[in-house]
């Protein structure tokens, strides 16, 4: 009998040595798994109400059930109570309200009982071998990954990755691309997540981010940290575009990565099914960087709109197919890489829109200032793009106008101030119309014509305008059905930047009361340090 029981102890440690080994999870786990099964047998077999705890010596494999009981005054149950006087027969030191163990007989496990130990064992090693899974795989998002499919379903690739399971979904998958079972497969993980049917990794073939690992592994001075991939655009499948820098003067970014005989690209361009890709020179001279990243086209000129990052390109006439790209892919795949909204017109159709930009602001200076078609023009062309600008500029820009005088420039101005009053004046009877207050007119950096602007849209009190962020007043960003979308700000056509707005909100804030001096203080040391660091780095 004594050798049966040491076969059996033998025998469980034995093979929970060869689960942990086979599932690749801790034996403590194992063992802990296989004494909760005994418990939840012994419960069945003593009486589910019996609080029955089983442990297992990890040296010997020796199995102890043990019964906790509760010291009590007065029995109310006796399955988990115990007597005070009885429990200190056993332990002398015995306390109401202490636990004290009765030890239980070992349990013969019927057929049903041990269907339910096995099942309790399968349930918990699974548990453990799903986080042992997402542990592993948590930390290597970013990574490239080799596997061999297992399936292919719905379109949605199942990849075999040695101690776990990724998924390339259909959406993750270059186009016209087929897999079948046992087809070796690199990919890119993106995600790992926790779910109810275990750890899921998500896998991908058409992320950015993996064109830029396989460049990596191919290109050693990307590997090394020589050259770094800045940006990277693509259109899985059929082109790409990828900005890389080298930190050494003495090496060309550009053709590091092309190779010998462009044997480097080659070797990604394959792995992507044949997606071409233009490989550009980053630079920190921004508009030199949209040149490059719209290559192959020519451009004749840039012009950047900062606030609202958007930048215009004009190039000529012959060359506008080639910039735009085939369905608009050349300058997608730009716009993707430098995050700015990209226009692009020719030379002709430039020299048109400044042209009508010169009609209508001379026609504005006509009618607001009331003079003549060659005055109005003569303005338009000195550069004088508003009332405002006309208005409170110093008297001797507009004296010096070829065929001005002093006297003109004077009536001229004093023209510009009485447009100025009489358009702020209906400014102001249209904002008290829309029940804007007057304290909203007080917030520093607020006009009479953004008053109007807040009242259509329904910001009619201080603290309505201190509840606003700055993409409220400027407009902001989002992908609508793939492509980037300009959504419209409450001040959109007020000629305002990001800081200043950001101003006028502070100030309603510390209007509104919401805010003190003394917490907007610090942010004001910070840009003055800011600028001083900028001016020492300049000098």
């Amino acid at each position: 009998m004594a050798q049966a029981v040491s076969a059996n102890r033998l025998e469980l440690l034995q093979i929970a040595d060869a689960v942990a080994r086979e599932k690749s999870i801790e034996r403590e786990l194992v063992l802990e798994a296989m004494a909760e099964a005994i418990q939840k047998a012994a419960k069945s077999r003593y009486g589910a109400e019996n609080d029955i705890r089983a442990r297992i010596d990890p040296n010997t494999g020796e199995i102890r059930l043990v019964r906790l009981l509760d010291v009590v005054d007065a029995i109310e149950n006796d399955a988990t109570e115990i007597l005070v006087v009885d429990a200190q027969r056993r332990n002398p030191a015995a306390r109401v309200g202490d636990l004290i163990e009765d030890e239980l007989p070992p349990v013969d496990f019927g057929r049903i009982a041990a269907q339910t130990a096995k099942q309790v064992i399968v349930q918990k090693v699974r548990d453990a071998e799903r986080e042992r899974q997402f542990e592993e795989f948590k930390d290597r998002i970013g990574e490239i990954i080799h596997g061999v499919v297992k399936r292919a379903e719905y379109g949605n690739v199942i990849v075999d990755l040695g101690r776990g399971e990724g998924i390339v979904r259909r959406d993750e998958s270059l186009p016209r691309e087929v897999f079948r079972a046992g087809d070796r497969i690199r990919a890119y993980i993106y995600d790992v997540r926790r779910e109810q049917r275990g750890p899921q990794i998500f896998l991908s073939r058409t992320h950015p981010q993996f064109m830029a690992k396989l460049f990596g592994q191919e290109v050693p001075e990307i590997y090394d940290g020589i050259i770094e991939v800045k940006a990277v655009a693509r259109d899985p499948g059929s082109r790409a575009k990828i900005a890389v820098t080298s930190n050494d003067h003495s090496i060309d970014p550009v053709g590091a990565c092309v190779g010998m005989r462009g044997s480097r690209v080659q070797a990604v361009v394959n792995e992507l099914q044949g997606e071409k890709i233009d490989i550009i020179q980053w630079t920190d001279d921004f508009a030199g960087f949209i040149v490059n990243a719209l290559a192959p086209a020519e451009v004749a000129k840039v012009v950047l709109d900062e606030d609202a990052q958007r930048i215009e390109v004009v190039v000529p006439d012959e060359q506008l197919s080639l910039a735009i790209g085939r369905r608009g892919q050349n300058v997608r795949l730009a716009s993707q890489l430098t995050g700015w909204d990209i226009d692009i017109l020719t030379e002709a159709e430039e020299s048109e829109r400044r042209q009508a930009e010169f009609v209508q602001r001379s026609n504005t200076f006509m009618e607001a200032l009331d003079v003549d078609e060659v005055i109005a023009q003569l303005l338009a062309s000195e550069g004088f793009a508003s009332v405002e600008e006309v208005a409170y500029v110093a008297l001797d820009e507009i004296a010096n106008i070829e065929g001005f005088d002093e006297d003109t420039a004077q009536e001229i101005q004093s023209r510009a101030l009485e447009f100025l009053e009489r358009q702020n004046a209906e400014f102001d009877e249209a904002r008290r119309k829309l029940g804007v207050e007057d304290a909203v007119a007080e917030v520093p950096g607020v006009t009479t014509a953004m008053l109007v602007a807040f009242g259509e849209n329904d910001i009619k009190t201080v603290e309505d305008l201190a509840g606003c962020v700055t993409d409220d007043l400027l407009g902001w960003y989002e992908h609508v059905k793939g492509e980037r979308t300009r959504m419209a700000g409450i001040l959109d056509g007020f000629e305002i930047d990001a800081s200043e707005a950001q101003s006028i909100i502070m100030s309603a804030r510390l209007k509104a009361g919401w805010v003190t001096e003394e917490d907007l203080a610090p942010a004001v040391e910070e840009v003055e340090e800011g600028e001083e660091e900028v001016e020492g780095d300049d000098a």
